[in-house]
């Protein structure tokens, strides 16, 4: 079967069960892909060859002697490098923690009990705290629509390995876009899942054997599909918030449309690319309804900037921290006198946050979160943009000195790839990240679709729906070395 991996994970799962192809057939072909176009994008940065094909070959002969087998059984998958894998553990890019042995994370042991093959990790920012994906441990990885740019972060390896056919399924992560952003820059899907729903044991940072997990991430699936999605995260969550089938039609369905925000920039060729997609939605039945922003845009912002980087600071170095301290009372003074949340005063003053300012922004969050409750007895899914520009061209110059440069001419602070991301993260809701369309230069554009707190299933169900009648994933035409 030449064409297998461009079949979605549950077409491969679908031939493996016929046995029109072995596990360890479908590894070989994974490997030979790898070697095709992984050194053109520099996707998947570490690899356990050995143990996938010993694992490949032990699936092909229980499933011979008909023996029982998991949902996932045989499929080769790759793995977000902010997770531990026993043989690999997480690097998130730093080469200190790539070293010892620690045993697979919590979401990684649930996926081999389903029967995946794990063969590979996917390179990721340094410590997953960028919207580009480079690290000075294994490179930049770049985007299969157009190597000169980023495939977004911090789960960028994992969507450039989707885009490219190097992988079928995909484990990432996201508290500030990490899964929603790369897969919009790459044209594949994501789930952010409700925060609580998925085990984070074994995710880097924080450190290698935290027991704690952090407020405000998540660790969720990634796919060339949405049916993919619902597949993965079936085998990875746990408790009451576990995602159950549910299909839905378009016809008749409630969305409520979010593009205007006067504190959210928003690429006129993205804004573009997502309207006509709503109206393709509108003819096939849904009711989209445009509206304002659900909760006030600017207390959301601070809010969420608060309760990051309060989480963020655990990972600087002493010395950092130190003068990101020292420079508080200037920073004081700077917001007094008009500085905004983008600012050096906006960053020094959340970083250092008090506890007290702490429980205020928590406090904020839980008037949100009863907000959007009420918008979601109105509506089935807010449908509203990932990124407010399409992939851009690699900048690895220091945070301060980016800006994105929008396709009227206009620039945008590098830190407004914080706003769209931000509600569904606050709030610990649900968000689905579909391809929609493209722009003039041909880059993937993206949408969310975000729901309830415990409604994972809906917004699953709606991108399933919307997949089945408008289309969903579209390979990119990436050149690829002689095999």
């Amino acid at each position: 079967m030449s064409d297998i991996l461009s079949l979605d994970a549950t077409g491969q799962l679908v031939a493996l069960a016929g046995r029109r192809i072995s596990a360890y057939e479908l590894l070989d072909a994974t490997r030979r892909r790898w070697e095709q176009v992984n050194g053109a994008i520099n996707a998947v940065v570490n690899t356990d060859w050995d143990r996938a094909v010993e694992r490949a070959k032990s699936i092909d002969d229980h499933r011979v002697k008909g023996d029982t087998l998991g949902p996932l059984a045989g499929l080769p998958m790759t793995v977000k490098d902010t997770l531990d894998v026993e043989g690999m553990p997480a690097s998130s890019g730093v080469d200190v923690f790539r070293h010892g042995k620690r045993p697979d994370a919590a979401v990684v042991r649930h996926a081999r009990l389903a029967g995946a093959v794990i063969w590979g990790k996917t390179n990721t920012p340094v410590l997953a705290g960028d919207w580009q994906t480079y690290n000075a441990l294994y490179g930049t990885t770049n985007n299969p629509w157009d190597l000169d740019r980023t495939c977004g972060g911090s789960s960028g390896g994992a969507a450039a390995a989707l885009a490219a056919k190097i992988t079928a399924l995909e484990i990432g992560s996201d508290i500030g876009g990490s899964l929603r952003v790369p897969a919009s820059f790459c044209g594949v899907y994501a789930h952010k899942p409700t925060w609580g729903a998925v085990s984070q044991i074994g995710h880097v940072p924080p450190r290698p054997g935290a027991h704690a997990e952090r407020d405000l991430n998540v660790v969720g699936p990634m796919a060339r599909s949405a049916r993919d999605l619902r597949l993965l995260l079936s085998t990875l969550e746990h408790g009451p918030l576990a995602a159950k089938g549910q299909a839905v039609e378009l016809k008749g369905l409630k969305i409520g449309l979010w593009l205007d925000e006067p504190a959210f920039v928003l690429d006129p060729e993205v804004r573009s690319a997502i309207e006509t997609f709503a109206e393709e939605l509108r003819l096939h039945g849904a009711l989209m309804i445009p509206m304002p922003a659900p909760v006030d845009a600017p207390t959301l912002l601070t809010a969420y900037r608060t309760l990051l980087a309060g989480l963020l600071a655990e990972d600087l170095s002493a010395s950092r921290l130190r003068a990101l301290e020292r420079s508080r009372g200037a920073a004081k003074l700077a917001r007094a006198l008009g500085a905004g949340p983008d600012s050096w005063a906006g960053v020094a003053l959340a970083y250092t946050a008090t506890h007290r300012e702490w429980l205020a922004a928590d406090e904020v969050r839980a008037r949100l979160g009863t907000q959007m409750r009420r918008v979601f007895t109105q509506l089935d899914v807010l449908m509203m943009p990932i990124a407010p520009v399409a992939a851009f061209p690699h900048d690895h110059r220091p945070f301060n000195r980016r800006t994105l440069r929008l396709s009227d001419g206009r620039k945008a602070p590098y830190l407004a790839l914080a706003r769209w991301i931000a509600l569904a993260t606050t709030c610990g809701l649900p968000a689905t990240a579909i391809p929609v369309g493209h722009t003039s230069e041909g880059l993937p554009v993206g949408v969310q679709l975000v729901g309830p707190r415990g409604g994972d299933s809906r917004t699953l169900a709606v991108a399933e729906a919307i997949e089945e009648r408008l289309g969903g994933f579209v390979a990119p035409s990436l050149q690829t070395a002689p095999s």
